[in-house]
């Protein structure tokens, strides 16, 4: 799930700098695990606690906490055909009526949901959710202190469309402390469970059934219906909290960078196998699973090439080239299909590549099952494919199909939109984008829509 992040929380004490959470966690994995790989025999073991189990009368602050029962909002295995959450289909709220004019509103934070239909903004005032097809803003929370302070949101998180989030303060003046994950049901306007940490949270992942907490240099595997700890791992410092989690259906695979510079670490949960693959020379800079977590693309800090590798075997699948030189690489992303692949960057350019992969048979040719229609442009390197051999790597690197240029100056990232051979671009600066790119032909993409949406008459 492509997430951007442009703030810098102050420091917040650390009364133990040896331990990372706020809680006797550790202590009860240590027991039996180590501390790299603390992982529960049987998750089925936390079983989900009766209504008013967790309040917040029997819990020291240093404690997970839920102030009301997660299990009565979240179920941990739910029924797509009968899934007590609410999606919000309509608008949610409007936003406060006030007669003294807006506070000037800077973002802290962009991320989708799960499915690419809706984004998050966390601001320093508090935070939105928008709708992406048709674009409309369909929520807002603002957490205005006195003089227009405080409030400030440095990772928002949904749950597809439902009214559980995933809040963690952000910014100059935060909502709340940058340690802490609060768990937010709209429909109640209030938290309803809160994890604590000795440091500060950098990402927050969610599904269904778990809530996944990214740190400096640990995550943390909860279960959504009871805030239980799962299971927690060691990696390398990892200040941007990379973390990715697949949303399909069926089981779920969890990817986080190793120990080592360029590795990354898969934990496939169903068949209980952890697989190390050695990505990237550098250190790993992004990365993006499939929905079914078959497929995995990571970017290092060179910013030049993106490789797909299959998350069973490790097994490099593909090979794509951005450029020939450096770049930063914001986010990267899949389409539903596993047809395409797009990459932004600070160069300004938005990349997308056609993919070789049958995710049900990794290596075959995609071409042989697909009913899109061939390609005249699937690389550049179709064209210079003579000179393998002769010139520099990067002649025979396949290259993109289609580019979206971009004003520089700002931070962006991309996903695919739902509507066919599109995508959705999000700007720190408030910008929204929805371009089209020819699957036959190639080249520069076709701006279909343009909006900013931190200004009120874009929005409403």
């Amino acid at each position: 799930m492509a997430t951007l992040s442009a703030y810098s929380s102050p420091p917040w004490p650390n009364p133990n700098p040896n331990s990372d959470l706020l809680s006797t966690h550790d202590e009860i994995d240590s027991q039996t695990h180590s501390p790299s790989d603390s992982r529960p025999h049987d998750s089925q073991t936390h079983s989900p606690s009766e209504p008013g189990t967790y309040d917040s009368q029997t819990h020291s602050p240093s404690e997970s906490r839920a102030y009301d029962s997660l299990s009565s909002i979240v179920p941990p295995n739910p029924n797509p055909n009968q899934n007590p959450i609410t999606n919000y289909n309509t608008s949610i709220s409007s936003p406060p009526q006030s007669t003294s004019p807006p506070p000037r509103i800077s973002l802290l934070h962009l991320s989708f949901n799960q499915d690419f239909g809706c984004f998050a903004a966390g601001t320093d005032h508090g935070f939105r959710i928008n709708n992406c097809d048709p674009f409309r803003e369909i929520f807002r929370r603002d957490f205005d202190g006195v003089g227009n302070s405080g409030g400030g949101i440095g990772v928002v998180e949904m749950l597809f469309r439902c009214n559980i989030l995933a809040l963690v303060g952000g910014g100059p003046d935060p909502q709340y402390p940058p340690n802490k994950v609060m768990i937010w049901d709209d429909h109640q306007s209030r938290c309803i469970g809160e994890l604590s940490f000795r440091s500060e949270v950098r990402s927050v992942k969610l599904r269904r059934d778990r809530i996944i907490v990214a740190l400096e240099q640990k995550i943390f595997v909860y279960n959504f219906a009871d805030l239980k700890l799962l299971h927690q791992i060691e990696t390398i410092a990892n200040p941007k909290g990379l973390c990715a989690v697949s949303h399909g259906a069926g089981s779920l695979v969890l990817v986080c960078p190793g120990l080592q510079k360029g590795q990354v670490r898969v934990e496939h949960y169903a068949s209980r196998r952890t697989k190390f693959i050695m990505a990237h020379d550098s250190r790993i800079a992004c990365f993006a699973l499939t929905q079914d977590g078959q497929l995995l693309a990571t970017a290092s800090t060179k910013g030049t090439l993106v490789r797909i590798f299959n998350t069973a075997d490790g097994t490099l699948l593909q090979e794509v080239r951005r450029g020939a030189d450096r770049a930063e690489i914001y986010s990267v992303a899949f389409s539903s299909t596993a047809q395409w692949l797009a990459v932004s960057s600070d160069k300004g350019t938005v990349h997308v590549f056609s993919l070789k992969i049958n995710p049900g048979s990794p290596g075959i040719d995609r071409s042989q099952s697909s009913d899109e229609p061939s390609l005249a442009v699937t690389s550049a390197a179709s064209s210079l494919s003579f000179f393998r051999g002769v010139l520099p790597k990067y002649f025979s690197s396949e290259w993109s199909v289609a580019q979206f240029r971009l004003p520089e100056g700002s931070q962006y990232v991309v996903a695919f939109g739902h509507q066919k051979n599109t995508v959705v671009i999000l700007g720190l600066d408030g910008s929204f984008y929805r371009c089209q790119f020819d699957p036959v032909t190639g080249g520069e993409m076709t701006q279909l829509e343009y909006h900013n949406f931190l200004k009120p008459e874009a929005i409403f």
